[in-house]
């Protein structure tokens, strides 16, 4: 199959899916860290969170506030965390 089909057919797909017509063959979700509470377990500021995860105390009240959710590395950071808060404090050290 040319890569040209193999697009359009999965074009097709994304489209039957889209309208229900189709099921996706599988879905992906992940849990979103409740930030507010794990920082409350830690016991520590927006401030300090913030300089352990190499971003703004914005983000983190953001966050906090439902506003937007960490994504990416930030999201498994803190799902790591969640997991192992002892990492928290391994991650603050650097």
């Amino acid at each position: 199959m040319s890569v040209f089909n193999e697009l359009k057919a999965s074009l097709q797909e994304a489209v039957d899916i889209k309208q229900g017509t189709k099921s996706p063959s599988r879905v992906t979700r992940f849990e979103v860290a409740d930030v507010k509470a794990l920082r409350s377990q830690l016991n520590v500021s927006q401030q300090e969170l913030a300089a352990a995860l190499g971003t703004s105390v914005d983000t983190i009240k953001s966050w906090e506030n439902k506003r937007r959710n960490p994504t990416g590395l930030a999201a498994k950071v803190l799902a790591t965390i969640q997991d192992n808060p002892k990492f928290f404090y391994e991650l603050a050290s650097h």
